[in-house]
């Protein structure tokens, strides 16, 4: 599965952004997606996931402001991030996993490239 990440950007604090998640390759109905950040000088971080069932996990930290959704049909998954905060700058990056492994987020199977996200106070 290959994956790329897109839709980051500069934004004002309490902005906005969507991030897309394109895969080719395989279809990710059979999948689960994560979505992690890495923020200069700190470690990548887990931020959401949705299970093929639908079923969905947040960080505590974007939990309220932060929706991840798919499309099946356009195999796109989504995550939608409201009320930014400059805390929120950082790389985005989307994964793929045959088995979520909650609490163990980084074992996942492919990984995408990256997109930038900033947020300005």
């Amino acid at each position: 599965v290959q994956l790329q990440a897109s839709g980051g950007g500069l934004v004002q604090a309490g902005g906005s952004l969507r991030l897309s998640c394109a895969a080719s390759g395989r279809t990710l109905s059979s999948y689960g997606i994560g979505w992690f950040r890495q923020a200069p000088g700190k470690e990548r971080e887990f931020v959401a996931a949705i299970g093929w069932s639908g079923f969905t996990y947040y960080a505590d930290s974007v939990k309220g402001r932060f929706t991840i959704s798919r499309d099946n049909a356009k195999n796109m998954r989504y995550l939608q991030m409201n009320s930014l905060k400059p805390e929120d700058t950082a790389v985005y990056y989307c994964a793929a996993a045959r088995v979520l492994r909650p609490g163990a987020w980084d074992a996942m199977d492919y990984w995408g490239k990256g997109t930038q996200v900033t947020v300005s106070s």
